[in-house]
């Protein structure tokens, strides 16, 4: 086995000198920007005299679902600036006035709506850059882009900043937009004169997006590996002044039965942000006593593993570079999770006192982290201060080198608990072909903690190729079982054991495999766009147990041209319980430590996304352990376009286990309202149903952003108990914020 490990990590050093690559579409695709001749009017006509003078793009390319040829209808690029602004013009051709809108609300899914995007790496490293995107009414959302956002749209829309937008329409169907991107906005070297910059153009109409410089089928429309050129005229304006802070103001009325015995409280609170431009691509963020009210409730999920569920970080503060802190390990395995901090393991807050953090490029090619944050001390745990540093230097085009160093540090009233931190540390290195058509990476980390424990090491180490067809990733992890991540998220690490109600850690190591391969009909009378087929393979060794799992499933994956979608699955595991596990609740009888195996199938549809009524639906069934597990799910929603989104989600899971091991019927629902009475005022009632955590959630936001930036909120929230319908607990806040740039 270790001759094997061995070569996984040789060949993450050999491989890819077979594969490095010089250049792309830097050089092929080349659009101009000169300084405005007269002043832009915001209204979405690119009627002014500097539109007449400005380079145009060339035609836009064809991305999906062919990434060959020129696309129907095509669209017009320019670009200027001023002193204050970096403006983007377009012009999209279209065949009707029905464009196909989801929401007015902020922050669109990019691929759900007719609409527009420039991504921009102002800094040239092809790894991170600004994504800019408007809708055919003229709704907003912008985002960060990284090298390998775990992301489906490739970007991160949780980053909030102020941009302005407006669209035109025309009586023809073609529809025209304006941007104006601040440039105390963007983070970029003022002393380089060519940005990375590509546009992709969404026509849902057709199911087609197209680019403008050109992207393979294989990779996602914001890959910045495939980014053209941005030439400037001359070296683009510098930010003097960029600070700004954002100050707010709250107010709430609470009810909690079970903390406070049901007596209503009233409170009163304020806080602020700021942001500080320390230089063009450096930006520091700072925080006090910061308030997350506005940020709604995690989707509620069912549980029938072994082993802690991931929710995602939602609070603003903690979104923005994220990449830099966050992208170490893998998915299961994160050293630095900022869900740590403020929030206890149920998602309850945890008063946060404030707190720093730099981000942002120090030169061409190093990219730096730091970050403290410092949380009050309450009845049950101690105040904590939690650091990050790290460090990102880019290497060959488009590869890096980075290291983290992760503290977390107990206080006694104002001292330091020298008996009481948890510290990790760690360096990766991350191969990435120009082209991103193959990526090797390995990585190391440890952990500290008073007592000196061994065996403390995480180890990650594999490659990934993608090319038209076939696409292939494989990744070996080893992990100490004293590996302690106190800001981390590990999974799988802590084995509960029923029978003596304690949880065990057992180390372990696992290679995961997948392989895919992709079918493109010959004929275009086809009603599919493609068809993929593959599967994946995941091996687990414990500690002292060698192999307690095997699970291997093969899937096909049919995409229609009318953007819907078929997924047929099976899929057989082969897993050893180490301790004895209850799925169904004390009061039936354990399963015993054992080998178990059995299979399952699983069916997914999803509808043409495209028309007002839209549905999904999945359904697995097969054997779980000695018994059977049946699971159907989906969502079905209807938009009363553009200022009305109606849906509900749902999940049935029925367990049922033979003799006295019991069965469990668990409904999750979900209903969700959107609707936006303008492109500034959205209203959102999500509802939970959950039989398992016995809770019946209601959370209600009402957002009205009166300035760029700037938002009222009132939100309700109420808890209830499924069984008896008893009352939790019930809130209303209300949420005053400003953005005020000096």
């Amino acid at each position: 086995m270790k001759k094997i490990y061995f070569g996984v990590f040789l060949s993450i050093f050999i491989i890819p000198t077979i594969f490095a690559q010089n250049g792309i579409n830097k050089e092929k695709f080349r659009i101009a920007i000169k300084q405005s001749v007269d002043k832009i009017h915001l209204d979405g006509k690119l009627e002014e005299q500097s539109w007449k003078v400005a380079d145009q793009s060339s035609q836009f390319l064809n991305k999906w679902p062919t990434d060959k040829g020129l696309p129907p209808l095509q669209t017009q690029v320019k670009l200027t600036y001023d002193d204050k602004f970096l403006y983007i013009g377009a012009l999209c051709k279209e065949q009707n006035k029905d464009h196909i809108v989801q929401t007015l609300k902020r922050d669109d899914v990019i691929w759900m709506s007719d609409g527009i995007a420039v991504f921009l790496d102002p800094v040239n490293q092809q790894t991170n850059g600004f994504a800019f995107y408007s809708n055919a009414y003229g709704v907003q959302t912008e985002g960060l882009l990284s090298g390998f956002s775990s992301d489906d749209e490739g970007m991160s829309r949780d980053w909030d900043n102020k941009w302005f937008t407006e669209a035109h329409q025309m009586e023809n169907g073609d529809w025209s937009v304006e941007m104006a991107i601040p440039f105390k906005t963007l983070r970029y070297d003022a002393s380089l004169t060519e940005w990375g910059i590509n546009f992709l153009r969404c026509d849902l109409g057709n199911n087609m997006y197209s680019t403008w410089s050109f992207i393979p089928l294989q990779f996602n429309g914001t890959d910045l590996s495939y980014v053209g050129t941005l030439v400037w005229d001359k070296p683009p304006p510098k930010t003097n002044s960029n600070f700004s802070i954002i100050p707010y103001v709250t107010g709430d009325v609470t009810k909690d039965i079970d903390e406070k015995n049901g007596d209503t409280q009233a409170s009163f609170d304020a806080g602020l942000d700021a942001k500080v431009a320390v230089s063009s691509s450096l930006n520091l963020d700072l925080t006090i006593n910061p308030d997350f009210s506005q940020i709604e409730v995690d989707a509620q999920q069912t549980n029938l593993t072994r082993f802690s569920l991931f929710f995602p970080e939602r609070r603003t503060f903690f979104l923005e570079n994220s990449d830099i802190f966050t992208d170490y390990g893998i998915p299961p395995i994160r050293p630095f999770f900022s869900r740590r901090i403020g929030l206890d393991d149920d998602g309850n807050a945890i008063p946060i006192l404030g707190g720093a953090r730099l981000s942002g490029n120090i030169a061409e090619k190093t990219r730096v982290g730091l970050m403290s944050m410092q949380t009050a001390s309450t009845d049950n745990v101690k105040g904590q201060n939690y650091s990050v540093a790290t460090v990102q230097q880019q290497v060959l085009k488009r590869s890096s080198i980075k290291g983290v160093f992760i503290n977390r540090q107990a206080f006694n009233e104002t001292e330091f608990d020298g008996e009481d931190y948890g510290r990790n540390a760690g360096g990766e290195f991350d191969f990435v072909t120009e082209d991103g058509s193959f990526r090797a990476f390995a990585g190391f980390h440890t952990s500290m903690k008073p007592e000196k424990y061994e065996d403390t090491g995480f180890i990650n180490g594999g490659f990934a190729y993608n090319s038209r067809k076939l696409e292939t990733f494989h990744s070996y992890v080893y992990l100490g079982e004293n590996y302690i991540a106190d800001v981390g998220f590990v999974n799988r690490l802590d084995n509960y054991d029923a029978a003596k109600d304690t949880t065990v850690r057992i180390g372990y190591q696992h290679l995961f495999s997948t392989l895919g391969y992709t079918i493109f009909p010959k004929k275009e009378t086809s009603i599919v766009n493609f068809i993929k087929v593959g599967g994946e393979n995941y091996i687990l060794w414990n500690d002292g147990l060698g192999q307690t799992l095997r699970n291997t499933e093969l899937a096909a994956n049919f995409n229609f041209k009318n953007t819907s979608w078929l997924n047929i699955s099976g899929v057989h595991t082969s897993e050893f319980l180490p301790f004895e596990t209850n799925f169904t609740g004390d009061e039936y009888v354990n399963l015993p430590s054992d080998t178990y195996n059995y299979g399952g199938v699983g069916v997914s549809y999803r509808s043409n996304a495209r028309k007002r009524f839209f549905y999904s639906i999945n359904s697995n069934y097969g054997g779980f352990y000695n018994g059977t597990l049946f699971q159907l799910g989906g969502t079905v929603q209807y938009r009363k376009q553009p200022w009305g989104v109606f849906g509900v989600s749902f999940e049935r899971s029925i367990l049922t286990l033979p003799d006295d091991f019991g069965e469990a019927k668990l409904w999750l629902i979900g209903p969700r309202i959107e609707v936006n009475f303008s492109k500034k005022i959205f209203w959102t009632t999500f509802i939970q149903y959950n039989t398992q955590a016995d809770n019946f959630n209601v959370n209600s936001r009402l957002q009205w952003r009166y300035q760029p930036m700037s938002d009222l909120f009132l939100v309700y929230t109420d808890n209830y108990m499924v069984e008896n319908f008893g009352n939790k607990s019930r809130a209303i806040v209300l949420k005053f914020s400003y953005w005020l740039t000096l």
